[in-house]
């Protein structure tokens, strides 16, 4: 298996932070959430894909429960090879969906020239570092005053995964240390 995909295999399938949710339970931190991924590769989906297409579109659903909610938070990631890297485009959700009813199993089959790149999301570049752990993010200018980063580390054993927004310097979302991912 070639390295591009080995990355999407270990990004592929359902994870949760279980584990890490029950430790931080257990010591009374209430407020970091039970987080769920679905990343499922879709490009049996899209219609009409370039002639030698070789990226990977994966639809990632995400669900975060804390305090008894659950939101849910849905993304279209398209995965290229760059030299020795892997950069993560971010797509925006297709017409017709929202954060509820953007799902792998409610997707009907789009058509590729439809799919718009985020304007927001500065792709995101990973790098395979020794061991077979992948690193990357990026950092992401929403607003002139909304700031995004990402930081990801992933391996066979554990996807780690690190978000903040920032407005006007001020964190507005984000956790003092990364989700713990592990696969189901």
């Amino acid at each position: 298996m070639n390295r591009f995909n080995h990355f999407i295999s270990i990004l592929s399938g359902k994870f949760n932070n279980s584990k890490q949710f029950k430790a931080l339970q257990k010591k009374g931190d209430i407020h970091f959430p039970f987080a769920e991924h679905i990343n499922t590769v879709c490009n049996d989906k899209i219609k009409n894909l370039p002639r030698n297409f070789k990226g990977i579109f994966v639809l990632e659903e995400s669900y975060y429960t804390s305090n008894g909610k659950t939101n849910s938070s849905p993304h279209l990631f398209l995965f290229t090879e760059e030299n020795d890297a892997v950069k993560l485009t971010s797509y925006e959700i297709p017409q017709g969906y929202n954060k509820i009813t953007f799902t792998y199993d409610q997707l009907e089959p789009v058509e590729y020239s439809s799919l718009q790149p985020s304007k927001k999301f500065t792709p995101a570049i990973y790098t395979l570092k020794d061991n077979n752990v992948w690193e990357g993010g990026s950092v992401s200018m929403f607003s002139p005053t909304l700031k995004f980063t990402l930081f990801e580390r992933f391996s066979d054993e554990l996807l780690e995964v690190s978000e903040s927004l920032e407005a006007n310097g001020k964190k507005i979302f984000g956790f003092d240390q990364p989700i713990l991912y592990i696969k189901k």
